[in-house]
């Protein structure tokens, strides 16, 4: 509507002609025309050049070009085209020849075309996104803890944000989201907050807000967040890159292998004399098609991308043994030694158990390489080796769904996506039973860690880069407050504590926080306590507003039992009060997608 203003308050028909030029017609209009009309209209959409068929999307699902003929005009409520950036930025390459989006009255048209062909024991059309064939890992949300019981709190930071781009791409094309997709840690840290730089040596910035949670006013939340200090680029150091690229048959999809090849080039293109790059590719059997070459030598580089092609199946174990030998074999001292892995997670010969790639990462990881998993494509999507794999090997995680979010993240955010300047990050909360009658970390759940791994140097946690941003949130139930989402433990005789006034009495909490440096092996610990003073949510920052319904949004996706309301319109309006340094438009984009879900 707000393209359109008030001429679109029932919604806008958009129809663009074989010739480009564009027709707008409210819905209402469409209803007023006869069959003829309609079906001139529709067949006009369809209509194409050569091979420029666009990517139809019937009712969220990618259907043929001529399941669009044929389908009933009466049935019609919304069709929307999408070209160029419009349609690239929402539907990465397979809509690059543009995008047609028909809507119709009952939603479920393009469903029934599906149950009919299982009926029938025909094959799907390859380019219908089968989701069941996606592998996402199970996990419960976290509950509400004692802090007279269970007063510390311990997990690693999660600097990934693949799950976010994951659900952006569900949501586009119409689709529901997965459960197990929905991971609100990395959802919240897709978006940069406004974090002081770090002072003096300190590699990070630690800055804490106490106010209200929006979904339930008598909880409090409280709001957690760190900044990694922000290095110039012509300080950081060298680096020894290794592209492991997955050039199966499962990676021949547009939105896969060569959206991958156009995006691999943004992080080519910021390559100095002093860095270098070794492009190492697995199919049926692992390679290198580059060795390790001048970061100066763009189009040697550029070239060897664009030779690949796919076809065979995914030895994705022997592929990382080659990454991580090459990677040793040209190690940087002092410099930043990473491999960057490339594929759509769809191991199938030899070394593809999540078992046995969590074993054979963490004996790489020991290595000093670091890791950058990036995802690619849809429909088998292995999000759960993804994640396995950056977790357990030094690194981080990214879905690359278009373009844009490769821009972002390669090219954009690539000094926080590429140079860590700490490792195996890990914060642990003491909660104080004075104020606090119970608690719950919002996500981070595959991140939690036992509270004695806290002061264990030989438990790996995760990285921070230069200029990154991570955030985390607790919601907590303040003493005094009856909350149907807790229930208190029957007073014991032996573990009541005395009611004396102790010194910590304006404490909330104390939160603690260890990390190494890159290349090292002790850990640094720092401290900060947290004073139990919260403001009312409408004085609270537009930071604390937005990580606050971006939280929301992810826990309503996940049809959280934990949060009394589920508002769209509520989560919208905290969203846009929290609108601030929007410069990408990505804040203005998540609004979008929360008035998609109702």
């Amino acid at each position: 509507m707000s393209a359109y203003g008030d001429k679109g308050v029932n919604g806008v028909l958009v129809i663009t002609t074989v010739k480009g030029t564009t027709i707008e017609l409210n819905t209402a209009a469409l209803d007023n025309q006869s069959d003829s009309e309609k079906r001139a209209l529709l067949q006009g959409v369809v209509t194409t050049r050569g091979n420029s068929t666009p990517l139809y999307i019937l009712d969220g699902m990618p259907v043929d070009e001529e399941t669009v003929k044929n389908m009933n005009v009466n049935d019609v409520a919304n069709i929307r085209v999408l070209k160029d950036a419009g349609a690239t930025s929402l539907y990465g390459m397979r809509g690059s020849n543009g995008v047609v989006v028909i809507k119709t009255k009952q939603g479920e048209y393009a469903r029934e075309i599906i149950e009919e062909d299982e009926e029938e024991n025909e094959p799907l059309d390859p380019s219908k996104i089968q989701v069941d064939r996606e592998s996402y890992n199970m996990f419960e949300e976290n509950q509400f803890e004692n802090p007279t019981t269970n007063p510390l709190s311990t997990f690693s930071i999660d600097v990934d944000n693949a799950s976010y781009t994951n659900i952006r791409r569900f949501l586009n094309n119409g689709q529901k989201v997965p459960k197990d997709a929905v991971r609100v840690e990395e959802m919240i840290n897709f978006f940069k907050y406004d974090y002081p730089q770090p002072k003096g040596k300190q590699p990070f910035s630690i800055n804490t807000e106490y106010s209200d949670a929006p979904w339930n006013p008598d909880h409090k939340l409280l709001k957690i967040g760190l900044k990694g200090k922000d290095i110039p680029m012509d300080e950081l150091p060298a680096s020894n890159f290794v592209f492991l690229i997955d050039v199966s048959g499962s990676m021949s999809d547009d939105n896969k292998l060569p959206l991958l090849k156009q995006s691999m080039k943004l992080l080519v293109n910021q390559m100095r004399p002093e860095d270098k790059i070794a492009i190492v590719v697995y199919a049926g059997a692992a390679g290198l098609v580059l060795p390790s070459t001048n970061g100066s030598e763009k189009t040697k580089i550029i070239d060897a991308l664009d030779e690949l092609s796919a076809g065979g199946s995914t030895a994705g174990g022997e592929g990382i043994e080659l990454a991580y030998k090459t990677a040793q074999e040209n190690f940087i001292k002092g410099g930043n030694n990473r491999v960057i892995l490339a594929t759509d997670g769809d191991f199938n010969v030899g070394d593809s158990s999540d078992r046995e790639m969590q074993t054979l990462i963490e004996e790489k990881r020991e290595s000093g390489v670091f890791l950058t998993c990036l995802g690619y494509g849809m429909g088998n999507y292995k999000d759960s080796k993804m994640e396995i794999l950056a977790d357990k090997g030094n690194g981080n995680y990214a879905y690359i769904d278009n373009m844009q979010e490769a821009d972002r993240f390669l090219q954009k955010e690539f000094k926080g996506s590429m140079y860590a300047i700490a490792k195996d990050v890990k914060i642990q909360i003491e909660f104080n039973p004075k104020h606090v009658q119970s608690y719950r970390l919002i996500g981070y759940e595959n991140r939690k860690l036992r509270d004695q791994d806290f002061e264990n140097d030989a438990i790996d946690a995760g990285e921070l880069g230069s200029g990154h941003t991570v955030t985390a949130l607790y919601e907590i139930i303040p003493v005094g407050v009856e909350s149907d989402y807790f229930t208190p433990d029957s007073k014991l005789k032996y573990t009541q504590q005395a009611k004396e006034k102790s010194k910590y009495e304006d404490e909330l909490a104390t939160v603690k926080l260890r990390h190494k440096k890159p290349d090292g092996n002790k850990s640094t610990e720092t401290e900060l306590v947290i004073e139990n003073e919260p403001v009312e949510l409408d004085k609270a920052s537009a930071d604390f507003k937005f990580a606050a319904s971006v939280a929301w949004f992810g826990l309503k996706l996940r049809d959280s039992e934990l949060i009394p309301s589920k508002s769209s319109k509520k989560i919208e309006k905290l969203a846009k009060e929290g609108i601030k340094n929007d410069t990408d438009g990505y804040k203005v984009e998540f609004i979008r997608l929360v008035n998609m879900v109702q």
